[in-house]
């Protein structure tokens, strides 16, 4: 079930049309996350890159596998992009309207700090294993 969504960033100037793969959420632990957001990284996930209208994204390349999108002007995190299969990662909050989203998976679970937590029961994955199932 793919979902059409919109969302903007924090100015407006990069509006963005989505197609969601799921209504699941997953969270990403690891260091760069948590550096990029201040916390988890809560997303969901496209198999399609999103449709851009206004300002062009800035992107970083984070690592050999990895870039993230923001906008240049508010610095609003618009995607997450695995560079080997070009997956994109949306974080929700950015999306438009509330969807009755399932949070369902939790990865880089090693790397998480002891101060925080959540109530929810997901699959939680190591770095390692997340490499391995999600590639």
């Amino acid at each position: 079930m793919t979902l059409e969504k919109h969302g903007s960033c924090l100015c407006g100037d990069t509006r963005m049309h989505v197609t969601v793969d799921n209504t699941r959420i997953s969270a990403c632990h690891c260091s760069m996350c948590r550096k990029w957001t201040g916390g988890p990284l809560l997303v969901v996930h496209c198999s399609q890159a999103p449709q851009v209208e206004g300002r062009t994204p800035s992107v970083y390349d984070s690592s050999d596998w990895a870039q993230r999108g923001f906008c240049g002007r508010c610095g609003t995190h618009l995607y997450y992009r695995l560079k080997a299969n070009d997956a994109y990662a949306v974080p929700v909050g950015l999306l438009d309207g509330d969807e009755a989203w399932d949070f369902d998976l939790q990865i880089f679970v090693e790397q998480k700090p002891a101060w925080y937590c959540f109530a929810n029961q997901t699959t939680e994955l190591t770095g390692e294993q997340a490499f391995e199932q999600l590639g």
